[in-house]
C-alpha cells in the first residue's frame, strides 16, 4: 500500500488489519506537505496539531472496536466550509479574520464519521472563476505543470489530491467548481443532485451559517478514486437538521446497473455554442471505444437529447440573475451600450441576466422546468451521458481582474473565458448528477478528464460507471 496516494478505501482496510495506524498515515501526509506544498500552495489553513490529536483519538477508537466509514482517515476541506477554529475567507481580504464559532454541516459530518481533517484547501477570491488565487494565500498551481491553473473553484483540494495530501476532500459545484479542477488535475470529483447533499457553513462570511441552499449550488466529494467518491458522498448525503429536525438516513437508488455491458450511453463531444479542443474530444473518443469495447450501448445521437443552445442560455440566465455578486459590474452600462437587439450571445446573455427582474427569473425557471421534463424522457432510453468538463486541459495562470475580460484559448483561436461553463452546465441547470473521472493525458502530458451525467436522484448510476471504467491502462492517450 501507497502510504502517499493510497486510497481511501486501501487505507481503511490497511488499519482494520493493523497494518498501519491513523497517526502513522497523518504524520505521512502532514511531512508530504510539508515537503510538496511550497511549490504547488494546495493547503491554505494547515490544522497539523489538531489532526494529529485527531488521528490519536481514531487509533484509540479503533482499538476499543469502533469501525466508522472514514475513521482514522486524513482528508482535507475547501477552504469556503466553515471548521469551527480556522478562518473562513472565500479569498476575500477584508475577511480573513472571520472565524466561524462551528462547524459546517458537512465538516460535523466528516468528524462525526471519523475523519482527520489536516486542513483547508485554496478557492479563488469569492469563489470565482475557474481558476484557485486570492490576495491572502497566493495561487495554486497544477501539480502537472506549475504554470497552469489547478482549476476553481476547488482547485486547491484537486490539487492536494493529486499531491497525495490526504485521500479525500470535499468541495462545492454551481459552475463546474468540482469537476473541472478534478479534470484539470487527475482526479475524481462528483456533483450529487440538487439538494441531496446539505450545505449550511458552506456560505461567505461574515453572515451566520444559514440553512439555505442556493439555487444550482452544491456540495460534494471529491477523491483519487472512483469507489472513494462512493464512499463519501454516503456520509455527505442527507437534509439539513435545522430545517427537517432531525438527521435521517437517505437511501438512493441502486446503480441502475452493475455489469458494463448493460449501461446504455449517450456521447456528447460537440457543442453549438463553442468547439471542443482536440485533446478533450480524443479523451471522449477513448472513453466511448472503452465503454464499446465493454459491451456498452453507445450511440452519439438521440431526437430525446434537449436543445443545447437553449440550455446554455437558460443556465447563465439562471447562474447570473441569482448571484450578481458574483460577478463584476465595473462598465456594465458601457458594455450594454453596445448590445445589438438581436445579440443572442452567452455573453450578451450574461450582461441582461445581471438585473433580471422576478418576472424573468420564474420564466428561466419554468424553461428549466421544461429541460428537466427532456431529461426524465431521455432517461428513460439512456442510463448516462458521456460529455466534456470543459473543452481544453488545464490552461495558463490567468489573473485578467475582470473575469468579462478573460479569455480561453481552443486550439489556437480565443473565446470568452465563461463560455467554457455550457459544458459544467448541461448538469447543473436541471440539478443532475455528474461524475467527473480522469480519461488519460494529452500530447502535452496533461491529465484530461470527462464527466457522466446520470438521472435526477439517481447518483450512484453514473458513479456505478465511473468505476467500472476505473482501469488507467484502457483510458491512457499513450
Amino acid at each position: 500500500m501507497d502510504l502517499n496516494c493510497g486510497s481511501a478505501e486501501e487505507f481503511a482496510a490497511a488499519m482494520r488489519a493493523g497494518d498501519v495506524s491513523s497517526v502513522e498515515l497523518t504524520d505521512e501526509a502532514i511531512g508530504r506537505i510539508e515537503r510538496d506544498d511550497r511549490e504547488i500552495n494546495a493547503i491554505c489553513v494547515p490544522d497539523f496539531d489538531r489532526a494529529r490529536a485527531a488521528a490519536r483519538r481514531a487509533d484509540q477508537a479503533r482499538a476499543r472496536g469502533e469501525d466508522r466509514p472514514l475513521l482514522g482517515i486524513p482528508v482535507t476541506v475547501k477552504e469556503s466550509y466553515d471548521v469551527a477554529g480556522l478562518p473562513t475567507t472565500w479569498g476575500l481580504p477584508q475577511y480573513r479574520d472571520f472565524v466561524p464559532p462551528e462547524d459546517a454541516v458537512q465538516v460535523a459530518r466528516l468528524k462525526a464519521a471519523g475523519a482527520v481533517i489536516l486542513g483547508k484547501t485554496n478557492v479563488p477570491v469569492g469563489l470565482q472563476g475557474l481558476q484557485s488565487f486570492n490576495e491572502i494565500y497566493g495561487t495554486t498551481n497544477n501539480p502537472w505543470d506549475h504554470e497552469r491553473t489547478a482549476g476553481g473553484s476547488s482547485g486547491g483540494s484537486a490539487a492536494a489530491l493529486a499531491c497525495g495530501f490526504g485521500a479525500l476532500s470535499i468541495g462545492s459545484d454551481i459552475a463546474g467548481s468540482l469537476r473541472t479542477p478534478a479534470h484539470f488535475c487527475g482526479v475524481y470529483g462528483h456533483k450529487p443532485t440538487l439538494g441531496l447533499a446539505a450545505g449550511r457553513g458552506m456560505s461567505p462570511p461574515p453572515g451566520p451559517a444559514l440553512p439555505v441552499d442556493p439555487d444550482l449550488a452544491v456540495v460534494g466529494p471529491m477523491a483519487r478514486t472512483a469507489r472513494d467518491l462512493t464512499l463519501l458522498l454516503d456520509v455527505m448525503v442527507g437534509p439539513d437538521p435545522l430545517t427537517h429536525g432531525i438527521a435521517y438516513d437517505v437511501t438512493l437508488p441502486p446503480a441502475r446497473h452493475e455489469r458494463l455491458r448493460d449501461f446504455r450511453v449517450l456521447v456528447l463531444d460537440e457543442h453549438p455554442l463553442i468547439p471542443t479542443g482536440a485533446a478533450v474530444r480524443a479523451a471522449v473518443h477513448r472513453v466511448a471505444d472503452t465503454l464499446a469495447d465493454g459491451g456498452a450501448r453507445v450511440e452519439r445521437h438521440t431526437p430525446l437529447l434537449p436543445d443545447l443552445t437553449e440550455a446554455a442560455t437558460v443556465y447563465m440566465q439562471l447562474l447570473i440573475s441569482s448571484s450578481p455578486a458574483r460577478f463584476p459590474t465595473e462598465s456594465l452600462e458601457q458594455l450594454r451600450a453596445g448590445l445589438r437587439a438581436d445579440d443572442q450571445s452567452l455573453e450578451a446573455t450574461r450582461l441582461r441576466a445581471i438585473d433580471f427582474s422576478h418576472h424573468d427569473w420564474m420564466e428561466a425557471n419554468n424553461r428549466r422546468e421544461l429541460h428537466r421534463h427532456g431529461w426524465r424522457q431521455l432517461f428513460t432510453e439512456f442510463d448516462a451521458v458521456l460529455c466534456p468538463v470543459t473543452p481544453t486541459p488545464a490552461f495558463p495562470h490567468d489573473h485578467t481582474p475582470n473575469l468579462l475580460d478573460r479569455r480561453i484559448n481552443i486550439d489556437g483561436v480565443d473565446y470568452p473565458d465563461l463560455d467554457q461553463l455550457v459544458w459544467a452546465g448541461l448538469a447543473t441547470m436541471p440539478g443532475l448528477p455528474a461524475t467527473a473521472i480522469p480519461a488519460g493525458r494529452s500530447p502535452e502530458g496533461l491529465p484530461v478528464g470527462v464527466q457522466l451525467i446520470g438521472p435526477m436522484f439517481e447518483d450512484r448510476t453514473p458513479l456505478r460507471l465511473a468505476e467500472l471504467l476505473e482501469q488507467p491502462r484502457e483510458l491512457d492517450g499513450h
